[in-house]
């Protein structure tokens, strides 16, 4: 897979370049495009984002509304949905008819350090460039300087026709937005955003309603027993999209096995019956895969729901280890059953995760509990 940073590139800039010019006949475009692709090669992706606002601070109009004018001007029209909501060519560009997708990141950039003594035309600038890709983190500089002047913005854009929109008011928001940085404020207290993420939980835009799910899952890193009263005080098993984003919220909580949320999903009860691990051979070299085979067996009376995720202890370069859960599978187990299930788990390295050799146990957990494990050597 081509790292993303080489998706802005010599034509990102020539492209931005053209519209730019196209928006006013005054940009030195020969200047922003030297500027803009001077070592852009040997950047990564983040740098070649602040590199091309840097770019546009150097030939965009020196009065800051007349620059968001420029930058308005230069872009395509909104990114079109789906039947689901959900955005089409979100990372592309549209060369003809403007600038969308990766560009507008730099443009979002350049609004967030030049804009902050003007935060009304900073953010309706931020509302077209999000609707050409996203400005999740552009806006957020401005939640953390200003944030009396940002909510009611973002409590009025919950209700906006654009799905782009609704979805920045989440987005934008969320504690720990990856890449993002971090609101130390709503880490400490999301009080702010609850209101919001009430408004958005039932959007029509699936788009929309994962960023919500996502963003109640960063609240639950810091405040865990507020998102499983939240899932139990909003859970409406009839509507199933809801249920879906409530789930989705709750995925980490319940690889931990945090009681409340297990409980609010009917999930309180350990296995009645009995549960066993073994793997599929002795050793494994990293980049094969490993089968788990999983067995299970009800003493119970009546049916049983169950979550059954497994925890990889995973050795660390100093020799200790660290668990990593994974999902494994949701069921329902009828009385008196007896049922078999295999998975293959991979062993291919990943960027987040180096893979050490040495001895890794597999701990499977049922409804949070730990009931089995087994053992395998990593080879290199």
């Amino acid at each position: 897979m081509e790292p993303f940073k080489n998706l802005v590139n010599a034509t990102t800039v020539a492209n931005a370049g053209l519209h730019l010019q196209r928006a006013w006949s005054g940009f030195d475009r020969p200047r922003f495009e030297a500027l803009a692709n001077h070592g852009l090669d040997a950047l990564e992706l983040k740098a070649r984002m602040l590199q091309l606002a840097d770019a546009m601070r150097a030939t965009l109009p020196d009065d800051f509304n007349n620059a968001c004018n420029v930058l308005e001007t230069s872009l395509a029209p909104p990114l079109p949905m789906d039947a689901k909501g959900e955005p089409e060519g979100l990372s592309g560009s549209a060369a003809e008819s403007g600038l969308a997708g990766w560009v507008i990141w730099s443009m979002g950039e350049f609004v967030a350090r030049h804009g902050q003594h003007d935060v009304a035309r900073s953010l309706t600038c931020l509302h077209a460039l999000t609707q050409r890709s996203t400005a999740e983190f552009a806006i957020r500089p401005f939640i953390q300087q200003q944030p009396e002047a940002v909510w009611p913005v973002l409590t009025r854009w919950a209700n906006d026709p654009s799905a782009h929109v609704r979805r920045l008011v989440s987005e934008g928001s969320r504690p720990r937005l990856p890449w993002g940085l971090r609101l130390q404020a709503l880490v400490a207290d999301p009080t702010p955003t609850l209101p919001l993420l009430r408004a958005l939980q039932d959007d029509p835009s699936s788009y929309v309603r994962r960023s919500v799910a996502n963003h109640l899952n960063d609240i639950a890193k810091d405040h865990p027993d507020l998102v499983a009263r939240w899932v139990k005080d909003h859970l409406i098993e009839t509507i199933p999209e809801r249920n879906a984003l409530l789930r989705h919220a709750s995925r980490s909580l319940i690889k931990q096995g945090h009681a409340p949320t297990l409980a609010a999903w009917g999930l309180a009860s350990g296995l009645k019956g009995h549960a066993g691990l073994s793997l599929s051979a002795p050793s494994a070299s990293v980049g094969e895969s490993i089968g788990l085979r999983v067995t299970l067996r009800s003493t119970a009376r009546q049916a049983q729901p169950l979550e059954i995720d497994y925890a990889v202890h995973h050795v660390r370069a100093n020799g200790s280890s660290s668990p990593k859960v994974f999902k494994g599978w949701k069921l329902t187990l009828a009385a008196g059953e007896q049922r078999t299930l295999d998975k293959r788990h991979s062993l291919k390295p990943v960027t987040t995760r180096t893979l050490y050799p040495g001895l890794h146990r597999i701990e499977l957990r049922v409804n949070g509990a730990a009931l089995a494990e087994a053992s395998f050597d990593l080879k290199p």
